[in-house]
């Protein structure tokens, strides 16, 4: 490459300023020796003379200029500006501007990506540098840099690898297939979620079982509940997973029959835990389940399709329940026993209750009560009865049968069958839930021991699957009086409490009342 370093019209302009400037010294010399001898008529003559170099010397110096610009334009006209190009601190050429490697990059990847339709390719140019440089009618190499250097540009297909609990399950080829793929999932249950908002009339779903309206049903939150995971990774272009069968693979998951033989102290709550699946499989799956009763021996089909990932919801329901009114009994001792007068007939009240449902690929899990607001006072119904020689009768007002007591089944329908009571864990003492007279104390079929007490006010309440009694038949018990203990007789689902309450024959919602 050529480097301009001619420097000679400067120098011989200095040369011939230099001989001006000599020739100029000689002359003021020669002029002062003549001075002395001269006449006044003479100076002019020589006053023009000794200007004279002055002049000369300014047009030296004008004319100096003049080149030396000239010389600089044409030195910076002739200028080309260039850059060394180095690959991985190795030098392949020389090229007019980086934007060339740029457009070189830039072609090659739409090469690729054109060859690869759908897939994230990523070219392998290693680490380049550029050195600035520049030379007087310098002339770049640059084709021959740029072909040098597309023989050693590489190209590999990245995918993004989505790993559920650290198993691969496929390769997506970019990180928004994958992204959108789970929303997908994810959205399948959120849907459903939120299919039912607008119904209205229901069947109580667990605790609520005098529901009278579903005032809302709000989606609050849906995860996948295994870790998923993803992360770019190198392959080739044939490992790429499509859209629609990572979805297939993430969902379709694994249906192998199990059967499950029920034990001592099973029941299907507990069976469900074991398992980990919900009760509404359960009882999908044995619909000859009535009353949530097993017995030890049945043989339940727990089969449920159990995909690579498990979507949760969880979802708010508010709806509003009727609440039984509370009887007042006023005594009279004038009045015989047994007799009794309505003095103010009772009126039904509501409650908002406010439940969260979590559920796993829309199968209900668990359900609470997280809030109860009261919308209706119920209006207590007072009736005035006969004290005369009478005891055992209920106050209308009820407690608890159990200390601490735990909801392990829900009164009414769940899932298309009747439960006529709630099944109750906690203290293993039960206890008389109002004052009443016992009218039976002993086995019934699918009870196992049981205990019935009449309130002699219309209300019954039935204490079954006890483990064993302490009252007989014509007992009078008061409110709180121990009446058995806890057990797991009958058609039991382990050791819990089976409790109703009976009003002119009727069961009802015990948590209407207590």
């Amino acid at each position: 490459m050529t480097v301009f370093r001619d420097k000679n019209p400067l120098r011989k302009v200095g040369q011939w300023l230099h001989t001006a400037f000599r020739k100029l010294g000689f002359n003021r010399i020669n002029m002062k020796s003549k001075t002395a001898g001269s006449t006044s008529a003479s100076r002019p003559l020589t006053v023009s003379r000794g200007r004279r170099p002055y002049i000369i010397a300014g047009s030296a110096l004008a004319l100096l200029a003049v080149a030396g610009f000239g010389t600089q334009q044409y030195l910076s006209a002739n200028t080309v500006d260039y850059y060394h190009v180095y690959r991985d601190g190795q030098e392949l050429g020389t090229i007019s501007h980086p934007s060339q490697v740029e457009g070189l990059l830039a072609e090659k990847q739409q090469q690729i990506e054109e060859t690869n339709p759908g897939i994230r390719m990523v070219l392998e140019a290693g680490k380049l540098e550029y050195a600035e440089a520049s030379g007087f009618k310098a002339v770049p190499n640059s084709e021959e840099t740029l072909q040098k250097l597309s023989g050693l540009v590489k190209a590999h297909a990245v995918g993004i690898a989505v790993r559920v609990e650290g198993k691969l399950i496929g390769i997506a080829p970019d990180n928004a297939t994958a992204e959108r793929v789970l929303e997908k999932i994810q959205a399948q249950y959120a849907s459903a979620a939120k299919s039912s908002k607008n119904m209205l009339q229901v069947k109580a779903l667990s605790y609520g079982g005098d529901a009278v309206k579903v005032e809302s049903k709000e989606l609050k939150k849906v995860e996948i509940v295994e870790q998923v995971s993803k992360d770019d990774i190198d392959i080739s272009p044939d490992r790429i997973t499509g859209e629609d069968e990572l979805f297939n693979r993430l969902t379709n998951g694994t249906n192998k029959p199990t059967k499950y033989t029920v034990k001592e102290g099973d029941c299907v709550g507990c069976i469900a835990s074991k398992f980990d699946i919900s009760r509404q499989v359960i009882y999908q799956n044995n619909p000859w389940i009535e009353d949530d009763i097993i017995k030890v021996g049945d043989v339940l089909d727990l089969t449920v399709i159990q995909p690579v990932v498990t979507v949760q919801t969880e979802e708010e329901l508010k709806e509003t329940e009727k609440i039984e009114p509370p009887v007042t009994i006023q005594k009279n001792e004038e009045m015989r026993a047994g007799e009794s007068k309505v003095i103010t007939p009772g009126k039904p009240g509501k409650k908002l209750v406010t439940y969260k449902l979590v559920k796993q690929n829309g199968y209900l899990m668990s359900e609470e009560i997280v809030n109860e607001e009261m919308i209706e006072a119920a209006i207590p119904s007072i009736i005035v009865k006969g004290t005369k020689v009478i005891r055992g009768e209920g106050s209308g007002k009820f407690s608890w049968p159990v200390s601490n007591a735990k909801i392990s089944s829900s009164f009414g329908q769940r899932w298309g069958r009747q439960h006529k009571g709630i099944d109750i864990l906690g203290n293993k003492t039960i206890k008389a839930s109002d004052e009443a007279v016992v009218e039976f104390a002993g086995q019934k079929s699918g009870y196992g021991n049981v205990v019935i007490l009449n309130h002699k006010n219309g209300y019954k309440t039935l204490y079954g699957h006890l483990n064993s009694y302490t009252v007989s038949q014509g007992d009078i018990v008061e409110k709180g009086d121990q009446i058995g203990v806890m057990g797991n007789t009958g058609r039991s689902t382990g050791t819990h409490l089976h409790f109703e309450i009976i009003k002119d024959g009727a069961s009802k919602n015990p948590l209407s009342y207590l």
